[in-house]
């Protein structure tokens, strides 16, 4: 028998050239851990996503029917001319969370869908008032009941009247022979003989069908069967038993419902919990967990005044004031502190505010009473103007109907389960004491769901909940939970390309990062992963060295081969970094700052817990801790949105302080996020930062445009004038193809420039607008000299590492990281009297180490101008560099919240219990070894 040819262990590349890729061979060795690296813009995403991924969902949606194809996004065969051995490609990147209502952690995750199934085959409901099991009795269940009985005991047994049944209708039982019936007193009365009770009611009275005697043996179990599946018939499914002796009633039912309270439930069924189908969400928001109700976050909108300065918004003015004396009235019988901020007062006191007591009718009460008059103008206005989403009060929000919310395993409902943190609910379910039936049941649904649990929880994510909402994820945290999930999928013979893994992972978290991806690469699947960070780089069976710089001057492999081979052999800026002969240079004297500080008193939002929080101006000020330990909330919902309320122009929630002293030395603060320059095509570096507005003046001011009257609107592509007529400056044309998806087709007017051809041929030293948007910033600073109103705002995008980005670059391409630089870009060179403070999320987002030292000088800049910079960051060259570091901890969620260490890096780096200074003080010991 002939030898089969051994399966390809490699993906060959040939002359790949998209973008700035310049013609590159390379071999990805199959069911590996490659690493592609280097500069920012050298071609790394290039390489990755869209030649690599972009050619293996090609040749997947290509193998698809033509019916398919349609509901797929289509993908262009990227510029190379050879890929071999690429097995079916799955890409996790860095993309803005599902903002779908309905999306939370745990059905992107697929671990809610397992926990309905597990509640819906051995989840059991208990009646809401009584707390007994609910239950369908039949005539057996009933018999088997009265076990406890004495042999021999004397029974009553009688049927249940319909609530509709009429006097008129029991003339109709009388006639079958049955003509007594029971009394509340269990008093008999004779139908024929005392005749119908004057005081006839459905719920006072029932309806003798026998009277038995309570035997085990056969002939008398027989009996009673069919006398209670008689009586079953006759009272619709529910029926009661009188014992004589002690006069005991015990009430039984065949619908599923405790007889005690007749609330009646629905079965548990996996589609009974789930909040997307009908069948178990909440009647009243529908699943959404929220409602149009009186929101108390704008009858209250600022928490950290008191009661007696008018925390409560509608209670201010004279119309409405009484209420607020009838309050101040009552506070001192009730304890109620009306001079303390209300985010200090206890749950109870705070919901006295709400409820009301004595005199006080309470907020509730208040539009109780405005709602009872609604045909005033003057209340309906009211009303508008304190509605909003708010806690759907029917469940509670936890989005499902009473039914699902009555049923428990082992004491828990699924609302409870899913707002535990998920370390936690892994302990619950794995916990579980199962019998052998439920075993053969649900015995592979619990091991799913520890799996899965298990996997996040390693991959760093135990202080998320399933009922966190996917939309309020980072970046990082949506990336990794879709790298679990692949995980939990168990694929093999896959390929996996991820875009920076560790964004938003604490140093000490990346390890367990890095068994994630070598778990998913010995299942047998191949992972390319873009990354920067050196422990995920040194764990790479494969590293690829992207460079030499970037943009134009990148777009080549500088290196290829091993982690010791790099270490070893490399001559890159990647290698020197990594063995230490390159470095981010820290100053060894810290900055003194302005001598003032801004102090957070006693923030308490989410899981916050600490006393108070201080933060030195004029420093450049990193806020670290293990993700989930509280940073984003203290800086985000507080820092941010307290002294934004404070200068105004702030209306969203603010969360729970008691106060902020300092906010005067603050003028401004600015919020430097990821999110992006602009929504649409038309947006773009040039425009955004407005140096395309020098440009289009200095071409409108060419000798050839004033002849023809050309003013710099001419040159824009936004509005009228030189721009494409057919396309109106887009480029593209949309053709819509009815049952197809839209197709975008390059404009042939303009050929895809978006201008017209006599604005193409007009030219500046040999270059038209048109090329000018095609040059990269570095590119453009050389080709405008000395240009005074150009050549300063590219040298500041050049500053912030964006030199390889294209002018004309469409903004939504650009990477969180790249927004939030051309951000920091703007605010460096608008100067300004005014004392600003600028928060940053982690601003390392896509940096290559050389380019972080970049990122430094930058901050520096805005520093020496007088301003305070304040950064969420995990990278621990950038801790190590800042003046003065606010360590959160010691654990996420509900183990964090608390201010672990503050001080100098040097000094953090001395503390015992600080994960941070663990990370640092490794740092140390490696690049400052004397």
């Amino acid at each position: 028998m002939p030898k089969t040819k051994n399966k390809q262990k490699t993906i060959i590349i040939k002359n790949a050239a998209l973008h700035n890729l310049k013609n590159i061979d390379i071999e990805i060795p199959r069911n590996k851990l490659t690493v592609i690296t280097g500069l920012s813009g050298s071609g790394k995403s290039s390489l990755a996503f869209d030649t690599l991924y972009a050619e293996g969902q090609r040749r997947f949606v290509e193998s698809l029917s033509s019916y398919a194809r349609q509901f797929l996004e289509r993908m262009t065969k990227p510029d190379v001319d050879l890929i071999d051995g690429l097995p079916p490609a799955i890409a996790i990147e860095q993309h803005k969370p599902n903002k779908n209502p309905r999306s939370t952690v745990g059905t992107s995750t697929e671990i809610y869908d397992y926990l309905r199934l597990l509640y819906g085959r051995i989840g059991k409901t208990y009646d809401r008032i009584t707390g007994n099991l609910v239950r369908k009795d039949t005539a057996e269940t009933v018999f088997e009941s009265l076990e406890k009985l004495d042999e021999g005991a004397k029974l009553l047994l009688s049927a249940e009247f319909d609530d509709s049944l009429t006097t008129d209708d029991l003339s109709k039982y009388i006639e079958n022979g049955y003509y007594r019936l029971l009394d509340s007193e269990n008093q008999l009365i004779d139908l024929e003989s005392d005749g119908i009770p004057s005081d006839f009611d459905t719920e006072k009275y029932t309806l003798l069908v026998d009277r038995l005697i309570y035997r085990t043996d056969e002939e008398n179990k027989t009996r009673l069967i069919d006398s209670m599946e008689k009586a079953f018939s006759i009272g619709n499914g529910r029926i009661r038993l009188v014992e004589i002796s002690n006069n005991k009633v015990h009430r039984y039912s065949n619908h599923y419902e405790d007889p005690e309270s007749g609330i009646e439930y629905g079965e548990p069924d996996p589609k009974l919990f789930s909040f997307n189908n009908p069948q178990g969400a909440c009647y009243k928001c529908q699943g959404f967990g929220r409602t149009i109700e009186i929101d108390e976050n704008l009858v209250i909108p600022d928490r950290s005044l008191s009661i007696e300065k008018g925390a409560i918004a509608a209670f201010k003015g004279d119309t409405h004031s009484s209420h607020l004396d009838d309050l101040l009235d009552i506070a001192n019988k009730y304890e109620i502190d009306t001079a303390a901020p209300v985010a200090m007062l206890s749950d109870d006191k705070y919901q006295l505010l709400w409820e009301g007591a004595g005199k006080y009718i309470g907020i509730d009460g208040f539009f109780k009473k405005i709602e009872e008059k609604l045909y005033k103008v003057q209340n309906r206005v009211m009303l508008s103007r304190y509605r909003g989403y708010t806690t759907c009060k029917a469940c509670g929000g936890s989005r499902l109907r009473t039914s699902a919310r009555q049923v428990f395993i082992n004491g828990k409902n699924v609302p409870e389960l899913i707002n535990l943190p998920l370390w936690k609910l892994r302990d619950f379910i794995s916990s579980l004491e199962l019998n052998e039936y439920e075993k053969q049941v649900v015995g592979q649904v619990n091991e799913e769901i520890v799996w899965r649990l298990q996997l996040l929880v390693d991959i760093g994510l135990g202080y998320l909940t399933l009922a966190r909402l996917s939309h309020t994820l980072s970046g990082g945290e949506a990336q990794r939970i879709s790298l679990s999930t692949a995980l939990g999928s168990s694929l093999v013979g896959t390929l996996y390309v991820l875009d920076e893994p560790s964004i938003g992972l604490h140093s000490t978290d990346t390890k367990r990062l890095i068994n994630i991806l070598y778990k998913l690469r010995d299942l047998g699947n191949t992972i390319v992963v873009v990354e920067h960070d050196p422990e995920v780089i040194a764990a790479a069976d494969n590293v690829i060295d992207m460079g030499p710089g970037a943009g134009e001057k990148g777009g080549e492999v500088v290196f290829h081969g091993t982690v010791k081979e790099l270490l070893t052999k490399g001559n890159t800026l990647t290698s020197d970094y990594m063995k230490g002969l390159k470095k981010i240079e820290i100053s060894t004297t810290k900055r003194e700052g302005n001598g003032k500080s801004l102090k957070i008193i006693k923030p308490k939002e989410n899981n916050l817990k600490m006393d108070e929080v201080e933060f030195p101006l004029n420093k450049l000020v990193l806020i670290t801790g293990v993700s989930g330990s509280g940073k984003s909330t203290l800086v985000h919902d507080i820092l941010y949105a307290g002294v934004k309320r404070f200068r105004g122009g702030f209306k969203d929630k603010i969360g729970k302080y008691q106060s902020i002293i300092g906010v005067e030395h603050v003028d401004n603060i600015e919020l430097v996020d990821q999110s992006a320059i602009g929504k649409s095509s038309r947006s773009t570096p040039a425009t955004y930062t407005k140096v395309f507005d020098h440009i289009r003046d200095l071409y409108s001011g060419l000798q050839e445009a004033k002849q023809l009257g050309w003013k710099p609107g001419y040159f824009s592509f936004n509005v009228a004038g030189g721009r494409c007529d057919t396309c109106d400056g887009q480029g593209y044309i949309t053709e819509d193809m009815q049952f197809l998806p839209d197709v975008r087709l390059e404009c042939e007017a303009c050929n895809g420039t978006r201008y017209k051809r006599e604005i193409r041929n007009l030219e500046y030293k040999g270059k038209s607008i048109v090329d000018v948007l095609e040059m990269t910033v570095s590119e453009a600073k050389g080709f405008f000299g000395d240009h005074k109103n150009i050549t300063p705002k590219l040298q500041i995008l050049e500053d912030v590492g964006l030199d390889y980005l294209k002018l004309g670059q469409a903004s939504t391409e650009l990477s969180g990281g790249e927004a939030q630089r051309i951000k920091l870009a703007g605010h460096l060179e608008t100067k300004s009297n005014l004392k600003t403070m600028f928060i940053f999320d982690e601003p390392t987002t896509g940096l290559h180490l050389h380019d972080i030292s970049k990122l430094m000088t930058c901050f520096s800049k805005l520093l020496d101008e007088g301003h305070s910079v304040i950064i969420i960051e995990h990278n621990t060259e950038l801790i190590a560099a800042a003046d003065h570091i606010i360590d959160l901890g010691p654990g996420a969620g509900y183990l964090g919240g608390e201010v672990v260490v503050t001080g100098t890096p040097e000094e953090v780096a001395k503390h015992k219990d600080s994960l941070t200074a663990k990370s640092l003080k490794k740092y140390f010991e490696f690049y400052y070894k004397d």
